[in-house]
């Protein structure tokens, strides 16, 4: 017993030497490794001190409810102008959420800026130095990324669907209440797919590393291509037009079914699916790759 008692005085004190010292005590840190909680805890507090996300988590709330409430009071002013067959294809739920096509664009530009901001500042050296685990990184940047864009997703959707449909309300056109079963299948289809376009981001900014050029291809993968899609030849087109993942995983926030796309669900996997073998690709290169 007397031997314990001294053992335990000699970690106490040498717990306390290292303490004074300013050096950590745990069993992980005196190993020098640091656990995924560790890095998760260091991810979250570089995205949330980094002044873009602020900016882009209030401006994307802001973006959603203020074009749902534009295109839900231009729609509903002209649906008593509409043919029949206008009014059968008339899609209130998808009106209300049609500011996602800029959301998905600023929620991937902040996945492709928490990894290509630390090689533009080259802190990410000293981020690879305390964790030298490479997969632990990206996989604890990409779980907190995941969470802020989908949390900011939930709030933008559900924003959205309520301004569109009070919106639709007042001009006497049709409109759906939180109550109705699709509308929570886009409130909460349309945050995965946010969460899925940061992700996306996050992918490409870790295999490109550039800013500008990271970008320039998340603007041509949400924009450029669905814009100029129906101006491709023939079936390539229409692949373009149903298949390519963005337009595909936009789907889940529409009510009305168009025959030539693809069902809600389906078209939110083709878009897991893209965001899978991208983000493999990217922890593969991250490992593999110098600094």
């Amino acid at each position: 017993m007397v031997t314990t008692a001294i053992r335990a005085r000699s970690r106490t004190a040498d717990t306390a030497r290292r303490r004074a010292a300013g050096k950590p005590s745990g069993p992980d840190q005196r190993a020098g490794r640091a656990t995924l909680r560790n890095s998760l805890h260091a991810e979250w507090i570089k995205i949330r001190t980094m002044r873009s996300t602020l900016y882009v988590v209030l401006g994307t709330i802001a973006m959603g409810a203020a074009i749902a409430t534009l295109v839900g009071s231009s729609a509903g002013d002209e649906f008593a102008a509409m043919t029949a067959a206008d009014k059968l294809t008339f899609d209130p739920l998808a009106l209300s959420m049609r500011g996602y096509m800029m959301a998905q664009v600023t929620i991937a530009l902040l996945g492709g800026m928490v990894i290509t901001a630390e090689y533009g500042s080259r802190t990410v050296v000293s981020t690879l130095t305390a964790v030298p685990h490479r997969s632990r990184v990206l996989a604890a940047k990409a779980l907190v990324l995941c969470t802020v864009a989908f949390l900011t997703g939930l709030v933008f959707t559900f924003a959205g669907f309520l301004a569109g449909q009070a919106a639709l309300k007042r001009a006497a056109a049709p409109h759906m209440t939180p109550a109705d079963p699709t509308a929570w299948r886009a409130v909460l289809g349309g945050a995965l797919f946010l969460a899925l376009a940061g992700l996306l981001g996050l992918a490409v900014g870790t295999l490109i590393r550039s800013t500008t050029a990271t970008v320039t291809t998340l603007f041509t993968v949400f924009l450029i291509v669905p814009a100029f899609g129906p101006a491709l030849p023939g079936a390539l087109s229409d692949w373009t037009h149903t298949y390519w993942p963005p337009s595909a995983g936009g789907q889940i926030m529409t009510g009305y079914h168009d025959p030539a796309l693809l069902h809600p669900w389906p078209g939110l996997a083709v878009m897991a699916g893209c965001v899978v073998i991208v983000l493999t690709a990217a922890f593969f290169t991250f490992r593999k790759r110098d600094a």
